[in-house]
């Protein structure tokens, strides 16, 4: 049973503020969501538990969305409301998480503007023509909120559908974005995304600022049709040394989290492979740090720095190990984020396409009992 909130060590470091029900943000005032598990947290307030959700909960495993998503491409179910509300409910139906997550992909607002893309199965985003030099950079116009109405329609469904459980909205970060425009699709080395980096700083700098503007005018639609949080996503950052995230990425998000501050949301802020990056992250303004399973979570907090919440950072792989062995590995990381001002369990990274969803809800219900007071 989950009884009398449990306090998270709060420290005396600015935290987002607490509002009047009036001056709340739009869905979390709507709905009532201000008050979950979900975002105390990320405020860094005490909590009933700690709340759980999972990367890439909406999809992948579920048998369900293998069922509703039969014959449709990718790209397109991202432009079904009604598809996407089904999806992005079927994880919180199924594992009583504490937030939904969108369902969309990342490089949705580039297909929005025109860029020439597809995601191809078994491979991910393809780019028909690479960005390279100037003159493609003007193949990235800004983004309008006509540009993705189906954007705005499915987060109003989902809002109501949701009622008290917040949802969260989320984008690519600018690296990442253009780490596929540049290189045409996914890549190990990051070979062409580098050379432009490193040789072209002015070319560089200008692309991601670009990247920027439209990723937050992407969060901006969300936001603005009720969803309670949002995490940015830089899945590919973690190729990056501190040095070079300082000087080539971080002014661009940082311009995302500037961009959306006003809003009053919480803005989560994740990447992979990220743990010499951690204190950059942070310093990039979110509220909440993600962070991988490779670095434990009192460490990251040490390397993040007070006034933030940390969210993780369960091995997804451990999923695949007995239901003793996933639940000491749970274990581990609730005791590591015991000190913690706020703390969100998640996955280190996405649910593994193989994953067998009942080790998901167990999962979700192990952490609720364990941290119930």
């Amino acid at each position: 049973m989950r009884a009398s909130p449990v306090r998270r060590c709060p420290a005396p470091h600015a935290k987002i503020p607490s509002v009047s029900a009036n001056d709340r943000p739009t869905g979390q005032q709507q709905t009532g969501t201000y008050d979950s598990a979900f975002l105390r947290a990320c405020r860094r307030e005490p909590v009933p538990h700690t709340p759980v959700w999972f990367m890439r909960q909406a999809g992948r495993s579920l048998p369900e969305y293998h069922k509703v998503r039969k014959g449709i491409a990718m790209l397109d179910s991202c432009t079904r409301p009604e598809l996407v509300t089904e999806i992005t409910l079927q994880p919180v139906r199924r594992h009583h998480v504490d937030a939904a997550v969108y369902y969309s992909d990342i490089v949705v607002p580039l297909k929005a503007i025109g860029i020439d893309l597809d995601i191809k199965p078994g491979v991910g985003p393809v780019i028909e023509n690479p960005i390279r030099t100037r003159a493609d950079l003007d193949r990235l116009r800004p983004l309008e909120p006509g540009d993705v109405t189906y954007v705005t329609e499915a987060v109003r469904m989902l809002v109501q559908e949701l009622g008290s459980t917040p949802l969260i909205g989320f984008a690519g970060a600018p690296f990442t974005l253009a780490s596929y425009l540049v290189e045409g699709g996914p890549s190990r080395n990051h070979e062409h995304t580098k050379a432009l980096m490193y040789g072209d700083p002015q070319l560089w700098a200008d692309l991601l600022d670009r990247l920027a503007v439209i990723t937050s005018a992407f969060l901006d639609v969300q936001i603005e049709a009720g969803a309670s949080a949002v995490q940015l996503f830089d899945s590919w950052v973690g190729a990056l040394a501190p040095a070079d995230y300082r000087r080539s990425v971080l002014p661009a998000s940082a311009k995302v989290f500037e961009s959306v501050a006003h809003h009053g949301v919480p803005r989560i802020h994740f990447g992979v492979g990220t743990g010499e990056l951690l204190g950059l992250l942070g310093e990039a303004g979110a509220d909440v740090v993600g962070v991988d399973w490779r670095v434990p979570l009192d460490e990251a907090a040490r390397r993040v720095g007070p006034g933030k919440a940390l969210q993780g950072n369960f091995d997804p792989a451990v999923l695949f190990a007995p239901r003793e062995a996933v639940e000491a590995k749970a274990r581990e990381v609730l005791d590591a984020a015991a000190g913690l001002e706020g703390h969100i369990f998640n996955l280190g990274h996405g649910v593994p396409p193989t994953t067998d969803p009942d080790a998901l809800t167990h999962l979700a219900e192990y952490v609720h009992t364990q941290t119930a007071r």
